[in-house]
């Protein structure tokens, strides 16, 4: 039988901050860039969050973080990751996109995460939303460090490509499926499915929504996950919230166990 997923981009449609950028600053604690690199990614956020998905902005920054990343300890990494999420990503999550990933999970449908950010910074922000899958951007690794070079860009038609991956793994029907995006250079990921949404669509996916006559929601409400539980709606069921406190037990008990590792 034919399965119905529900596709999400992240930035700005189920955070409302770029993913990549809002880890700058742990970074930048632990040693691994400079201030000139977190001045540079703060304007870059400015830039994101008053122009919206600018693609070629976008691109050019996240080359940078790439080329810079070249060296880093890949389990480091993970490990700030893990320790942060929940003070940088929780405030950040739209109320309106965990009510409608619940929705979706209330309906059967798997949700799936899909980011151009790295895979490292998007499966544990699917997870503490309570998504199914995630696909991000991969960087190749040798010997647990990063290389600089980038082995699937997870962005504009690898998008696409990415879900009728996953389609063909889990037994979809593109054709019954959802997506939701905020930006014209996920088009192709819009396209592939048969339910197509705009979330605080930028000018160029805004006219493209009016064209083929999309659906477009406006999410503004950045709410704590920790602070609230979403309401269902109609026979909905807000199962995201038993994937969130399981991930902040399990952060709870790594962080402790680091630190007294640390003591040690």
């Amino acid at each position: 039988m034919s399965r119905i997923a529900a596709f999400f981009d992240l930035d700005k449609t189920v955070i409302a901050k770029s993913s990549t950028l809002a880890f700058s600053r742990p970074f930048f604690q632990e040693g691994l860039i400079n201030r000139r690199a977190v001045l540079k990614s703060a304007y870059a956020q400015f830039v994101f969050m008053l122009a919206g998905a600018d693609a070629d902005q976008m691109d050019r920054m996240r080359a940078h973080i790439t080329a810079l990343a070249a060296g880093w300890d890949v389990e480091q990494i993970r490990g700030i990751v893990n320790e942060t999420l929940f003070d940088i990503v929780d405030p950040l999550v739209y109320k309106e996109a965990t009510q409608l990933i619940a929705d979706h999970k209330a309906e059967g449908h798997d949700v799936v995460i899909v980011s151009a950010s790295g895979e490292e910074l998007v499966a544990p922000i699917a997870q503490m939303i309570g998504a199914d899958y995630s696909v991000g951007t991969k960087m190749v690794v040798h010997d647990g460090r990063y290389t600089g070079d980038v082995a699937f860009y997870c962005a504009a038609d690898n998008k696409a490509v990415a879900i009728k991956q996953l389609a063909a793994e889990h037994a979809y029907d593109l054709s019954k499926s959802y997506a939701y995006s905020d930006s014209v250079s996920d088009l192709p990921m819009l396209e592939v499915v048969g339910h197509p949404t705009a979330v605080n669509p930028d000018r160029g996916l805004r006219r493209i929504a009016a064209e083929k006559d999309w659906p477009v929601q406006q999410f503004v409400d950045p709410v704590s996950l920790r602070s609230r539980i979403p309401t269902p709606s109609g026979k909905a069921v807000a199962v995201a919230a038993i994937g969130i406190g399981a991930v902040a037990a399990a952060g709870a008990a790594w962080y402790g166990l680091r630190r007294k590792r640390s003591r040690d």
